[in-house]
Parts: structure tokens; C-alpha cells; sequence
């Protein structure tokens, strides 16, 4: 059976991050991919400039629906919004166990605040114990642990002071900072996992694309590290294959390398 993958996430209206980007890794790993939309954006590759927040009951019917009928293998959270969204999400997986990735969203590239101050608090006490690995940034990593942002920050140090918080593990992404690495971090053993960077021309839904492939490849049954590993250069590759013309802003990556297949004149079946 072809793996069932679950995302958890916000609309990108511009189509480079949030469920679209989600959906996109999904099917670049050969999973099928679903979606229960908690949020609508009005988003470019520039700013955010209107978040139409989901009710929640209706979050909890989607969850049903999906769950009840077709299954899921693994799932992944991303922009959740608010506490009365996580609290409704937390709810539901308390009561269905899954595989699951959680993308603390926090603030996007450009700026805009993806995350109600009150929700971070619930995020923390009620969805990470449920996760199978949390994936901040270095940025989300540092307001997680309650210290302030710095370049040369040290990710074993927060990859353990989020784990105290409730994750069993932790991967901290390396697209920011000093050091090109995801940190990660799974109680037990510290991994280091080197990563490529290709500059900020074409950056937008990296964190997406990564925690989705992360979950795909956990899907499909591989070991945390190698998921890590295989999420780390997935996006890594959709970076530098990124869409840099498309937008005044950073342009969004492409795990698919269209303009590649573009090239070839890739045509509809007959």
C-alpha cells in the first residue's frame, strides 16, 4: 500500500509553503497525501497579510473523516495559529496515536507572527509529549528554550532544553545560524547531520518541505536518523532548485526541479 501521509497545517495562498508545500513532499516521496486545513493565508512570498483561522470543530471533522476512512501512516503539524486550535488538534491525536512530526511554526521568514503568544504554552504542553520528533528552527529553537537568538547559538544545548519541555526528540534545522547542520537529538544520542545551504534566493517552505519529508520517509517505515537524514537533503535539494523568479520576495523552493522538466518538454500522457 502506498504510505498515508497527514498534514496539519495553514494554506499558503502563494503556494510555496504550508499545506502546498507539504503536499508537494509528500508526493516527491511517493506517499499519498491529505490535509486538514486549520487556517487560510493570504500570503506572498513577500508578507502575510490576513490569517482566516478554521473553526475547530470543523478542524475535528476533517481529522474524522480522513482517519476514519483511509488511515494515516504518519502525520505532520505545521502552522497551527492558535491554542484553541492545538488544544482541538491534541485532542483528536490523544485519542488516535500516529506517527507525528510536529513543525512548531512560529514566525514566518518574512516577518509575520504565525503563532498566538497564549498558544505557544499549549503547543509545548500538549502536543509535543504526543510527537514523535519536533522540528524547530534555530530561530524557534532559542524562544522555545527561553534564550535569545544567536547565530553561533549551540543546538545540543536547545535540542536538550526542548526535549525537558516534553518532545522525545528533537531535530534543530540547520537553514540558519553559523553552522550548515541539523542537530539531532533523541534522548539518548546526539547526531550532527550536515547540511547543504544554496543562499536565500529561493528559501520559502524549506521548513515545511522538511518536517513533510521527514514524515513521508517515517511513512515509509525508515529509522528516525535516516528519515532526518533523507528530510535534510530533500530540502536541501528543493532549495537549490528553488524557484528564485517567481516573486518580489524569496522565491519558493521546488522539490520537484520543474524548470528541469520543463526543459524536457514534458508533455500529458495519450
Amino acid at each position: 500500500m502506498v504510505p498515508r501521509c497527514l498534514t496539519i497545517a495553514t494554506s499558503d495562498s502563494g503556494g510555496g509553503a504550508g499545506i502546498q508545500a507539504d503536499l508537494k513532499a509528500f508526493a516527491r516521496l511517493g506517499c499519498h497525501g491529505m490535509s486538514a486545513i486549520v487556517a487560510l493565508t493570504a500570503q506572498s512570498t513577500t508578507s502575510v497579510t490576513d490569517v482566516h483561522e478554521a473553526p475547530p470543530a470543523f478542524v475535528r471533522a476533517q481529522l474524522d473523516a480522513v482517519f476514519d476512512d483511509i488511515g494515516v501512516d504518519a502525520a505532520k503539524t505545521g502552522m497551527l495559529f492558535s491554542s484553541r486550535i492545538i488544544e482541538a488538534v491534541a485532542d483528536f491525536l490523544s485519542e488516535q496515536p500516529v506517527t507525528l512530526v510536529v513543525d512548531p511554526v512560529m514566525v514566518a521568514a518574512s516577518g509575520a507572527k504565525l503563532l498566538q503568544d497564549d498558544a505557544v504554552s499549549i503547543l509545548v504542553a500538549e502536543l509535543f509529549p504526543l510527537a514523535t520528533v519536533v522540528t524547530p528552527n534555530l530561530h524557534e529553537a532559542c524562544a522555545l528554550a527561553g534564550v535569545s537568538y544567536a547565530e553561533a547559538a549551540d543546538r545540543r544545548s536547545l535540542a536538550e532544553a526542548i526535549h525537558r519541555l516534553g518532545a522525545p526528540a528533537v531535530i534543530v534545522t540547520g537553514g540558519h545560524g553559523a553552522e550548515p547542520v541539523d542537530w539531532l537529538f533523541d534522548g539518548e544520542r546526539h547526531i550532527p547531520i550536515p547540511v547543504e545551504r544554496y543562499g536565500d534566493e529561493a528559501t520559502h517552505g524549506a521548513g515545511c518541505t522538511h518536517s513533510a519529508s521527514l514524515a513521508a520517509l517515517l511513512a515509509h517505515g525508515e529509522s528516525l536518523e535516516d528519515a532526518a537524514r533523507g528530510a535534510a537533503a530533500l530540502a536541501s535539494e528543493a532549495v537549490r532548485n528553488g524557484l528564485a523568479d517567481l516573486g518580489a520576495g524569496s522565491g519558493p523552493v521546488d522539490v520537484f526541479h520543474l524548470e528541469a522538466l520543463g526543459a524536457r518538454g514534458v508533455r500529458a500522457p495519450r
